[in-house]
């Protein structure tokens, strides 16, 4: 979109992400999730990480490998249609630090889940599912590829 004969950013997906003070909020917000989750009384340590765990993996793997094309109007002609969120960011570039900062956080966040659970191995094998869905799409060698045809159109 133009404004003021102004060039803007092609895709507002990649921009957001990379603002500024966009990491600690994201992390603040994470951080509220546990803190809210651990104010229930029934919920035991081990669950509330494991809880804090899920609920992010599953938010962040529907935010960015489900969803497709952009929520706001950009001046891409509807180029982005078809990618995901996580193909849009950077506009595709692997390895950038908004990249790595997406890929690092569900990584701490299964470490503190399964150092606070004890290892138990219903926990690990809850929290570490939740961290293959998770961390797949995001490697390279699947960059826009569909599985099994999910999520094609």
């Amino acid at each position: 979109m133009m404004l003021g004969g102004t060039p803007s950013e092609v895709n507002p997906n990649s921009l957001w992400l990379s603002s500024r003070g966009m990491w600690l909020s994201y992390l603040i917000a994470v951080l509220l999730l546990h803190l809210v989750l651990l104010s229930f009384p029934f919920l035991s340590v081990a669950w509330v990480w494991t809880l804090t765990n899920v609920a992010h993996n599953a938010t962040m793997f529907v935010i960015l490998h489900l969803v497709k094309g952009t929520p706001w109007e950009s001046a891409d002609q509807g180029k982005v249609r078809y990618l995901t969120h996580w193909e849009q960011i950077d506009n595709g570039v692997q390895f950038t630090a908004t990249r790595k900062f997406l890929t690092v956080v569900p990584i701490a966040l299964f470490f503190l889940a399964s150092f606070y659970t004890k290892y138990d191995r219903m926990h690990f094998l809850v929290n570490f599912s939740s961290l293959i869905i998770v961390l797949l799409p995001k490697l390279p060698q699947f960059h826009m590829v569909r599985l099994f045809g999910i999520n094609q159109y």
